[in-house]
Parts: structure tokens; C-alpha cells; sequence
């Protein structure tokens, strides 16, 4: 059955009868069927069979219009007229059932687009340049041997192989040494399973490792990953070409030097390596720039030298197996390898019986005697010989190599100094740890058949199979050739890391057939053109990265020329690959190389981790060798090695990946990449509220969560802005904050204002920092639906317990009874809701959150309200606008004359401090009150003591007695008496009582000034014990 995108057919198969029907009408009313167009038996059970075809351009379709054309029914599907009626006359069978679907909107798309647009729909992921727009497909001709394990072999296999692979085993031994490498490539091969995880989860899109990735991991995965994978790569390109310089100048052409020896000169070695690694440099990339395709030849040439110098090493220790006499025998005093350039005669006597120049490097000549004095003592114990440099196979020296010899700079042994100028000793600190951190990039490169991606005839089977089948082949290569050196070739010679002993000759290469030179040629070469895909791969990366427009800062190279070159990244790359050159060193490279491959395959790991662990529903690898503790134990040993390595360097990659996760998180473009990682989100977000869910919080932990009722005016806009601002300068950013506002009217006619005021709230929620949710409700009663929001905003214990209301102006002038109804209704379900209320007045004028407010802020505490007006304030001074005010609390306060009201108090320091302080009684008038407050002292803190008075009718506070009633005003004045915390001195509150007239004015003495009492302690110590 022919057909294009979704096709809908129920066809019913007995277990007596091999008839099927056919594709069925969707609106069959046949007798003899049912509503589905299947046959209908009841009495047997039928296996039915679902298929999806699209109704467009199928043969179920035009059915479908034939049968609509020959009853005379519209062809459309119906709808719902505006009398109630379906249009397209009487519903048939199939109708009935599509009915659930029917369209109540006018501006809604009809069944058939909604049908349509899911039979046209492409599940495969999308190109690389443009999310919007798919790349074309190139005839993919590559299988798994040409597109990824060649590649693959190529860029595993490095210098460090021929350069520094004899030295690791002379200093970690053939254990610790076997360890390095296994520990090495147990990295990659795990994270090589979770690539290969990768590469099966879904359709492989062209473009390389990077898009591979970031499409499956998402934007902040995948462009960290992507820039410190373009990291290592421009750093790759360094130390693959002082790789390339060091054996030319020390192994095939040491007279190019231009700053004296460099064999013997460390010095001299590192300014030439960075003036000829700036020169190769310069070179390479401009065969980048030019010729790409040169790169590309070269790149068979490079894989060809790579092979035929390790099929050397294998025969050569084959052939050699017992060893090579005569060539490669340096000269030893005791069992010290001595230099080449100087050793001279390896003997201290001639045959003639006269001493030899080593008498002169070893002792003093006495001008007048000549005779040599103070001679070194280990040179007057031992004699010069010459050793067997390479004994082979069968001598059994790998007794000898089996443990360890970890030295310092200038140590010939473990412990033991020697001549630097004579013989070999150590130019660096070697530890298992250093030797893993400078071996790791030799293991690196197993994502160069992945990003071969788009020229693969079978991406998903290549790259699985192809990649793992190339690290175990290279893991095979460096482990046995651990066992080969540590056999073959002497300690002390492994230990000469330039081949000083050897007159600047390559250690590996004396062991390789037919010639040195072929290892020497080959390596040189190798390095070179790994070089060249170095610096051919970095720029191409940098500018995928670019163009994806994660990282805004990177949009400059995205830019390529009009040969499609990508000129800018290139330049920037040799800028970077610069800083690596001028380090000149192979061993101080290395580990910074280590570090960026390192945490690029520890975020493949811990991505493919949690995407398993999660459940992620996009997440769903073919490849059955994987396992999420698999991914697991490579980010472990990922971030083991990083910190055994180097854990300064380890600090500082790690914080430039949270770096770059944060920056794309906070500025990067949003991509429609299906980030699998969100998961984890959101199992932290349930966590987080089942957790809440356990039990109220505490007192001390309880801080106002805000809901927000704003109101809009008529361009959707807030209507009092201050209120979101009030908002934020509360919270600080800090808690909840819930942003709701009302529409009045139908859900189905206003959903498109509430969309658009929906995004207004949100926009200035953003400019006023507040951290919240911003939602808009529509509703046929306004208070109806502010009770709901109140009843249900939130999200189990993620609630709000607080309300900010705006002040309903202009309620007096007003004869419609809803802007006061709305007002009080709202009041009533906060209170009933239990939460606290905030209702702002004079919003208008509050500050914005660019000013800077000084003076006072002013609390009335008239109402007992469990502390909430002290916490407000003092909220408020957290936020840099009100950083600079200072608190003022008001309060009125009457105690009764029972002394029952201190016998009362629960806290007997409470009670103390009630009965010492009723000599602070003012008496106006016949009145008997006070005021109590904090006192503040040095030493103590006094318990407050607050008592409400009553009010009147008309709000002013009223106390009678025998001589009438008064009406009197109280307030605080801070004082501080001289001196400081630190010498004895106090802080205080004055009482001030001003006693007014009955039309509520002050009384006046005869000068016209207010007139006033004032009380204050006698002494702090009377009631608080003073500082010691």
C-alpha cells in the first residue's frame, strides 16, 4: 500500500480466516462493518493492526472524497456552525468518532492542516549551519576501515610515541609504566563507548564530533565541549610541532641551531625550539590557508610514515633480539651514563699507559706538580666502560626495568647527584603523576572518524565500531611496546631522554630495522602532518561553534572567505597555538593538552550519565556495550587523571568549563537542539519540592514568598510598575515571587492578550531582576478568579505565604461598588488563605532601583503582627537603594497599673526587667504610661516590653481616668552617651511624651513651643552588669 507521511488503517486478521481488509474508509458505513472499517466478528478474538498513512495523496483518501462527493457532503472535515449545528449535513459513522476533534475556534487550523502538518513532519535532526535549514547530502562513499579507523590511527599515534615513550618506561619501570598506559586508554575507550552512545542515539548529523554532540547534549554541553575540544586541538597543533622541531634539530640537523648547543644547553634547546616553532608554524598554516587539499594528500603520506615506523620498531625487536653490539654502546663511569661530547676516550688511561682528558673533568691540575688533585671521589673508585645499550630481548634486562627510578633535576639515580656537565641526569621531576599527565595526549584523537560524520555511508555501525577498534589497536601498540623497551633496552639508556649519550641519537630508533632513520624520517613527518590537521581541524571547529551562535562573542569567526575558508578562526588559532610554541618545552605542553581533552571527555561522560540516569525520552542508544556506570567510571577517571596530572591545571580547567557552561547558559542563543540534559532540572526541582513537602518551615528560616496581584491597564501593561519593583528591592533576588494579574472575559476569545500581557509582565520582571514566574488568567469574574490564584498559586511546598495588593485609588469618587468590592473580596480570601498582606499606597513614587535613598525608615508598629513590620525593613536595607537608611520604630504602648501584667510575662528575665523598669513611668496628667524598647548596652540586651493601647472611635488614642481623658503622642529618641563599645560606654532610648489639647494639637508653654516630658534611664548598670 503506496503512501506518503501518516496513514490511518484497522484492519482485523482471524486466527481461522488469512483474509485481511483493506486500507478502510475512514467514514465506511458499509453493512456488515464497523465504524473503523474492519470486518466485523464478535464471537472471535481478532489481532488488530495499526498503521499510520497520511490521508494526503493516499488511496484511503480519495475514497474518503469519493464517497463525500457521491453522498454530497462538503469534503472538508466538519465544524461546528454558529447555531449549533455541524456542517456537512448528518454525521455518518466515522464522523461520530472524529467528532472529539472537532474545531471550536474559527481562527484555529482544521482537522485536516493539524493531519497534514503531522504526516509532513521530518524527525530528522537539522543541519549544521541552521537549525532551519538541512544541509545537502553528499554521496557518502566512506565505510568503517578509509572513514574512521584509518583516521583514527592517525591522530592517536603522535610524537610522544617516538620522543618520550622510552624515557616514561625507564623512569616508571615496566609495571608502573604498563599502568600509565592502561590507565590512559581506559579513558578514551570508555569515552570512546559513550561517543559511540552518542553516534547511535537517533540519525548522525554531518558536520564532525562537535554537532554530533551539541545536537544530543544540547547548547551548554555541547558548546563546552565544542571550545575546549577546539582548545586542546590548537593546543595539539604546539606540541605536534615542537615535537616536529626537536628531532630536527636534535636528531637530523643539530649544526641548524641558533643558540649554541642543544643537546647541552637548556637554555639555547628552548629559544631555538620557539624560533623554529614560530617559522613551522608560519608555514603550516599557510598551506592551510591555501592549499587544503595539499593537507589532505599529506594526510595519507603522514598515516603511511606512522605505520611503516611502528612495523620497524615490532621487526627491528624481533631481529635484534639479542641485543646490537658494536653500534649502540655509550660509555658508563661506574654506572653513570656519560655524555657523548665529552666522554672522549672511555677509559683514564691510555694504552700508553698517559691519562686521558676525563682526568681534566673529574680533577683539578696542579700547575706546578702537574699532577691531578681533588679528584671526584666516585671517579677515583670507578673505572670507564662501554654497555650494551640495546641487549634485546633475551637478555632478561627486564628484571632490571621491572620497578621504578623517579628523579629529581640533576640526579643520576634516586637520590644521588651527578656531573651535570658530564653525564645524564635529570631535567625534570618525574612521578607516576607527571609521567600520565605528559603520556595522556598520545591516547587523544579518537573523535577524528566522528567528524568524518557526513562523508559515512553508515555513521551509526562506523563510528562504534571503527573508533573502539582503533584505540584497541593503539592501546595494543603502547602497552606491548612498554614490554619491548622495558626488555630490550638498558635502564640508564631509557633514561637519556635527548640521546646526549648517543651523540643526539633517538633512542627508539636504535632498536627500529633496517635503519634509525626510518623512525627518525617517519616521525618527523608524522609529527607534521599532524600538525597540519591540527591546524586545519581547530579553525573549522572554532567556526561551527561561531555560527551556531551559542557563544555571542565568537561571532566574528564565523566568517570565511570566498574560497569558504574560515580566515579569521585560522588566525586566531596561530595566535593560540602561539602561546604554546613559546612554552617550547614538549613536557610542560602536554599537560595543558591534557586538561582540555581531558574535561571534553569527562562532559561526554557525565552527559551520557545523566541523559541514562534521567530517562531522558530522546535519549535511546543503540549500542548495546553501553551503560551509564560506564560513563560513570570515565568521568571518575577523567577527573582523577586531571587532578594526578596537575591539580593547579585541574582547577583552572575545570573553572573555564563552568565558565563557558555559564556564559552560553546566561547569553548563548536559544537552540531547539532537544537538550536532554533539562531532565536534570527537573529531577532536582521534585526533589527539591518533596523535601519541602516534609514539614512548615522553621521560624528562623521563614522569609516572605510574594505573590503579586497586578493589576493592567489597557495596553496589558502594569498599571503600577512600583509593585514589581517594591517586589525586588524585598526579595533581593532571593525566595519566591509570583507575578498574577486577571483578565476579565471569554478563555477562548482572550488568550491572545493574555499571551501578549503575559509577555509584557515577563519583560519587566527581567529589567527589574525579579527571580519569578509571571502568569495571566482569564476569567468571567475578576474576583473569582484572584480567589483561585490565591488558593493555588505555587507548586506543592513552593508557595507563597505573602500578598501585595495595590491601593484601590479613587474608591470615594467612584459610584461603581466594585473598585472597593474587588478590593475587600481580595482581602477576605488573603486572609482567609492565612497569608500576610501587603497593601502598597503612593506605589508611584517609590523609588526605582537606579536611586540611592538616605534618611529614615519609618516603622509605626501598632498592630501586634508576629514581626513582620521589623522584617521589612530590614529586607529593605539588604537592596544597595535603601543600603543607606537607617531604621525608626514608633509605637504606642499602655500598662495597665496591676503588677499582674509583669507577674504575666512567660520569661522570667522578661518579668525582672518589667519590674526594674516601672521607674521609667511618666505620669501626664493623671495618666499612668510608657514606652519600652529594646535597651541597647555593650553587655545586654533588655527584653521590650509593649503594651497596646486603646483607640476611640475617631482612631485617637484614648486613656481616662479620675481627672478625664487626654489624648497624648508618643515617640523614641536614640541617644548614645560618650565613649565606645569597647570602654564602657551605653546606648539608650529617650522617651518623649507630648501631651496634646482635645482638638488634638500640642499644648504650648508661654513661649509657644510643644511642650514635652522626658524620661530616660539613670544608669545602664542599674539594670544591665557593664562590661568586664
Amino acid at each position: 500500500m503506496s503512501s506518503t507521511g501518516l496513514r490511518f488503517t484497522v484492519s482485523k486478521t482471524n486466527n481461522d480466516s488469512p483474509e485481511r481488509s483493506n486500507a478502510a474508509d475512514l467514514s465506511s458505513s458499509v453493512p456488515g462493518q464497523n465504524s473503523y472499517g474492519a470486518v466485523s466478528n464478535a464471537s472471535k478474538p481478532a489481532d488488530v493492526e495499526v498503521e499510520l498513512v497520511s490521508p494526503v495523496d493516499s488511496e484511503a483518501s480519495k475514497g474518503y472524497a469519493d464517497h463525500h462527493d457521491d453522498v454530497g457532503h462538503d469534503r472538508k472535515p466538519f465544524v461546528m456552525a454558529d447555531d449549533g449545528t455541524v456542517e456537512g449535513g448528518n454525521l455518518t459513522g466515522a464522523e461520530k468518532h472524529l467528532y472529539l476533534y472537532h474545531e471550536e475556534m474559527s481562527e484555529r487550523p482544521k482537522i485536516a492542516t493539524l493531519i497534514n502538518t503531522l504526516a509532513n513532519y521530518n524527525a530528522v535532526i537539522p543541519g549544521v549551519k541552521d537549525g532551519d535549514k538541512v544541509m545537502p547530502v553528499k554521496s557518502a562513499k566512506l565505510g568503517t576501515l578509509m572513514g574512521v579507523y584509518l583516521p583514527c590511527i592517525q591522530n592517536i599515534f603522535g610524537v610522544i610515541l617516538f620522543l618520550r615513550m622510552t624515557w616514561l618506561v625507564g623512569a616508571a619501570g615496566l609495571v608502573e609504566g604498563f599502568f600509565v598506559v592502561f590507565l590512559c586508554c581506559s579513558v578514551t575507550l570508555l569515552t570512546a563507548i559513550s561517543m559511540s552512545a552518542i553516534a547511535t542515539n537517533g540519525v548522525v548529523p554531518g558536520g564532525g564530533s562537535y554537532f554530533m554532540i551539541s545536537r544530543a547534549l544540547g547548547p551548554e554541553f555541547g558548546g563546552a565541549v565544542g571550545l575546549l575540544f577546539y582548545l586542546g586541538t590548537t593546543f595539539a597543533s604546539s606540541m605536534y610541532i615542537i615535537g616536529a622541531v626537536e628531532i630536527l634539530l636534535t636528531y637530523m640537523a643539530p649544526q641548524l641551531s641558533l643558540f649554541g648547543d642543544v643537546t647541552n644547553d637548556p637554555v639555547g634547546m628552548f629559544n631555538n625550539f620557539r624560533v623554529y616553532g614560530t617559522v613551522v608554524l608560519l608555514v603550516l598554516a599557510a598551506i592551510v590557508f591555501i592549499g587544503v587539499k595539499f593537507v589532505s594528500k599529506f594526510a595519507a603520506i603522514s598515516l603511511f610514515c606512522v605505520i611503516l615506523s611502528i612495523l620497524s620498531i615490532y621487526v627491528g625487536a624481533l631481529v635484534k633480539v639479542n641485543g646490537v653490539v658494536g653500534s649502540v654502546e655509550p660509555c658508563v663511569l661506574g654506572d653513570r651514563l656519560l655524555k657523548s661530547d665529552y666522554s672522549g676516550e672511555c677509559a683514564k688511561y691510555h694504552e700508553d699507559g698517559n691519562k686521558t682528558s676525563q682526568w681534566q673533568q673529574y680533577c683539578v691540575l696542579n700547575e706546578t706538580t702537574e699532577e691531578y688533585t681533588d679528584c671526584d671521589p666516585y671517579f677515583a673508585e670507578n673505572d670507564f666502560s662501554h654497555i650494551q645499550g640495546i641487549k634485546g630481548l633475551s637478555s632478561g634486562i627486564i628484571k632490571d626495568n621491572w620497578n621504578n627510578s623517579y628523579l629529581e633535576p640533576g640526579e643520576v639515580s634516586p637520590g644521588v647527584n651527578g656531573n651535570v656537565d658530564t653525564m645524564v641526569v635529570a631535567t625534570m621531576t618525574t612521578s607516576f603523576m607527571v609521567l600520565v599527565g605528559i603520556f595522556f595526549p598520545s591516547v587523544t584523537g579518537i573523535m577524528a572518524g566522528s567528524n568524518r560524520s557526513g562523508d559515512l555511508a553508515d555513521a551509526s555501525k562506523s563510528i562504534p565500531v571503527g573508533t573502539i577498534a582503533a584505540i584497541l589497536t593503539t592501546s595494543f601498540v603502547y602497552l606491548t611496546s612498554v614490554i619491548l623497551f622495558g626488555g630490550a633496552v638498558d635502564r640508564r639508556l631509557l633514561l637519556d631522554k635527548y640521546g646526549a649519550s648517543l651523540d643526539g641519537g633517538l633512542i627508539v630508533a636504535q632498536l627500529c630495522w633496517p635503519h634509525p632513520m626510518v623512525i627518525v624520517v617517519g616521525s618527523f613527518l608524522s609529527t607534521l602532518g599532524a600538525g597540519l590537521q591540527s591546524l586545519t581541524g581547530a579553525p573549522r571547529l572554532l567556526q561551527a561553534i561561531a555560527q551556531d551562535g551559542i557563544i555571542p562573542f565568537l561571532a566574528p569567526f564565523g566568517v570565511s572567505t570566498a574560497r569558504g575558508e574560515p580566515a579569521r578562526a585560522l588566525l586566531l588559532t596561530v595566535c593560540i597555538s602561539e602561546l604554546g610554541i613559546l612554552i617550547a618545552s614538549l613536557d610542560y605542553i602536554a599537560p595543558i593538552l591534557t586538561m582540555f581533552f581531558l574535561m571534553c571527555y569527562g562532559f561526554v561522560n557525565l552527559a551520557c550519565a545523566l541523559q541514562t540516569l534521567l530517562h531522558t525520552p530522546n535519549w535511546r542508544p543503540r549500542f548495546r556495550f553501553y551503560h551509564w556506570s560506564l560513563s560513570f567510571l570515565g568521568l571518575s577517571l577523567c577527573i582523577a587523571v586531571m587532578f594526578m596530572s596537575s591539580w593547579y591545571y585541574a582547577i583552572v580547567a575545570m573553572a573555564l568549563a563552568v565558565i563557558i557552561y555559564k556564559y552560553i547558559e546566561y547569553r548563548g542563543a536559544e537552540k531547539e537542539w532537544g537538550d536532554g540534559i533539562r531532565g536534570l532540572a527537573l529531577s532536582a526541582a521534585r526533589y527539591s519540592l518533596l523535601r519541602l513537602e516534609e514539614g512548615p518551615p522553621h521560624t528562623k528560616n521563614w522569609r516572605p514568598q510574594i505573590l503579586i496581584l497586578c493589576k493592567l491597564n489597557d495596553e496589558l501593561h502594569p498599571k503600577h510598575r512600583g509593585m514589581i519593583t517594591f517586589a525586588s528591592q524585598l526579595k533581593a533576588g532571593k525566595g519566591l515571587t509570583l507575578i498574577a494579574s486577571v483578565l476579565e472575559g471569554e478563555h477562548h476569545k482572550m488568550i491572545g492578550e493574555a499571551q501578549a500581557a503575559k509577555q509584557s509582565l515577563m519583560k519587566i520582571a527581567k529589567e527589574e531582576k525579579v527571580k519569578g514566574f509571571v502568569d495571566v488568567v482569564i476569567a468571567g469574574h475578576v474576583t473569582d478568579a484572584i480567589k483561585y490564584i490565591v488558593q493555588s498559586a505555587g507548586l506543592g511546598g513552593l508557595r507563597h505565604n505573602t500578598v501585595i495588593l495595590g491601593w484601590p485609588y479613587g474608591w470615594r469618587q467612584s459610584t461603581d461598588a466594585r473598585n472597593f468590592s474587588v478590593f475587600i473580596d481580595t482581602i477576605r480570601a488573603v486572609s482567609t488563605n492565612q497569608d500576610a498582606l501587603l497593601v502598597l499606597k503612593g506605589i508611584d513614587k517609590y523609588p526605582c532601583g537606579s536611586d540611592k535613598v538616605n534618611g529614615n525608615i519609618d516603622i509605626w508598629w501598632i498592630v501586634h503582627d508576629g514581626g513582620l513590620l521589623m522584617l521589612l525593613p530590614f529586607l529593605l536595607k539588604q537592596h544597595k537603594v535603601w543600603k543607606n537608611c537607617k531604621m525608626r520604630i514608633f509605637t504606642v504602648a499602655r500598662i495597665l497599673n496591676e503588677p499582674s501584667r509583669c507577674r504575666r510575662l512567660a520569661n522570667p528575665a522578661s518579668r525582672a526587667v518589667c519590674s526594674r523598669f516601672r521607674d521609667l513611668l511618666v505620669k501626664t496628667s493623671g495618666l499612668l504610661f510608657f514606652v519600652l524598647y529594646v535597651l541597647k548596652t555593650s553587655c545586654c540586651r533588655c527584653v521590650a516590653l509593649c503594651f497596646l493601647t486603646d483607640f476611640n472611635r475617631n482612631g485617637r488614642q484614648q486613656h481616662s481616668d479620675e481627672e478625664g481623658s487626654k489624648d497624648v503622642s508618643v515617640s523614641l529618641a536614640y541617644r548614645r552617651r560618650g565613649g565606645s563599645r569597647g570602654n564602657g560606654g551605653w546606648r539608650y532610648f529617650c522617651i518623649h511624651v507630648r501631651t496634646n489639647t482635645d482638638d488634638g494639637t500640642a499644648q504650648r508653654d508661654a513661649k509657644g513651643n510643644e511642650t514635652y516630658q522626658n524620661r530616660k534611664p539613670a544608669s545602664c548598670a542599674k539594670y544591665c552588669r557593664p562590661p568586664p
